[in-house]
């Protein structure tokens, strides 16, 4: 029954991105912040790294391209990002520990190197007229914070439930 929660949850994920989005932006004092929610990414970088890399990419490329046909409006950017950050993110844990502060904040690095990407993307197509540094303050570091605020409260269920269906499968092996 575990086997179904995982891409259940992916699937709810997907959900309420847009909604915490509507969140956005948030205006302090004379500043404006926007906080990008990034729940499925940082999902499916616990997939990869804890579960099983073929499937994050499976996720990551169908999860990017309903991303893609759904959010923007250009077809393959996050059907591109998605799995090669998730493929970057196992890759990345042959060389170090698999403990979950570290996982978060490798998750939160990949989901600031696909800002990154993202915003670069957008720039070179002039479909953003956004500064870096402006880019850096009032949407990077607000989005960094957002996202490692939802990992360090769901975090470990993520890692939870990723570990009860290896337990699951394992029983059913044997």
């Amino acid at each position: 029954m575990i086997r179904f929660l995982i891409p259940l949850v992916a699937i709810i994920l997907f959900l309420l991105e847009p909604m915490f989005a509507k969140f956005s932006p948030i205006h302090i004092n004379e500043s404006t912040f926007y906080l990008v929610p990034r729940f499925l990414i940082l999902y499916l970088i616990f997939i990869s790294i804890y579960y099983n890399r073929k499937r994050a990419v499976i996720y990551g490329v169908i999860f990017g391209l309903l991303y893609d046909v759904f959010y923007i409006d250009i077809i393959g950017l996050y059907v591109v990002l998605y799995p090669l950050v998730c493929f970057l993110a196992s890759w990345s844990f042959r060389f170090i520990h698999q403990h979950l502060i570290i996982t978060i904040v490798l998750a939160v690095l990949l989901v600031a190197v696909m800002e990154f990407v993202l915003y670069g993307f957008f720039l070179l197509i002039d479909f953003t007229t956004m500064s870096v540094s402006a880019f850096f303050y009032s949407r990077l570091l607000s989005t960094i914070g957002a996202n490692l605020l939802f990992l360090l409260m769901l975090g470990w269920a993520f890692k939870y439930l990723i570990n009860a269906r290896l337990l699951e499968r394992e029983r059913s092996i044997n």
